[in-house]
């Protein structure tokens, strides 16, 4: 007989691996999982479930020990540290984690890879990838710019307007590509792109391993 928890559980794991859900069958690495940590944290927030495998099977987990290696990873390999919550359920005698990673308050959150190099990771579908220095740029503004832009007031120069001329005609476009079709600089280029990402005139999507700017 299933139980709530257990429907509860068997649900997630139906929805598979995506952008606010990752799956391990256990924790041996915590600078590893502090890149899936930092990841959802640079996102919109996510969960793991450790005890399942890739294949979404239960194999189940120490508890404790897996909630001290992701509280480790959380807070020593994470800049700035994290916090991460916890529930175990019991699924037929086998016990299933779900550690739940909020969105940081502050961003961007830096954690290492396999040779203590730090990065800005980001969750795209089921993957951790590096987030571009564009996307970078752009959460570490993001807090400290005013909400008080109302798009519809704007008037926009020149450079803005070939952008947002080109999103409307072909859809998206990398920072290089805005480069070379206004002819400025990457700095130039980046200053506008994340001006108008705090306006909500645009917004990025990784595609193929790029980092796209696109018009909402």
């Amino acid at each position: 007989m299933r139980t709530k928890k257990s429907h509860y559980i068997q649900d997630l794991i139906l929805e598979g691996e995506h952008e606010h859900q990752d799956f391990k069958y256990q924790i041996t690495d915590a600078r590893k999982i502090a890149r899936s940590i930092a990841a959802f944290a640079n996102n919109s927030g996510g969960h793991l479930l450790i005890g399942v495998k890739d294949n979404g099977n239960i194999a189940g987990v120490r508890s404790d020990e897996e909630i001290y290696m992701i509280e480790t990873a959380a807070q020593m390999y994470c800049r700035p540290e994290q916090q991460v919550s916890f529930k175990v359920f019991n699924i037929n005698g086998k016990s299933v984690v779900k550690a739940d990673i909020p969105e940081a308050d502050e961003k961007p959150v830096e954690a290492p890879d396999d040779n203590g190099v730090w990065h800005v990771y980001y969750r795209v579908a089921d993957e951790n990838v590096l987030a571009s220095r564009l996307h970078e740029r752009i959460m570490s503004t993001e807090s400290e710019i005013e909400e008080s832009h109302n798009a519809e007031t704007i008037t926009f120069s020149e450079r803005e307007q070939v952008l947002m001329s080109y999103l409307r005609d072909h859809g998206g476009i990398t920072l290089e590509g805005y480069m070379k079709l206004a002819h400025i600089s990457e700095e130039s280029a980046t200053k506008i792109v994340v001006a108008l990402h705090s306006m909500g005139v645009l917004s990025l999507q990784y595609h193929d391993g790029r980092c796209l700017i696109v018009g909402n």
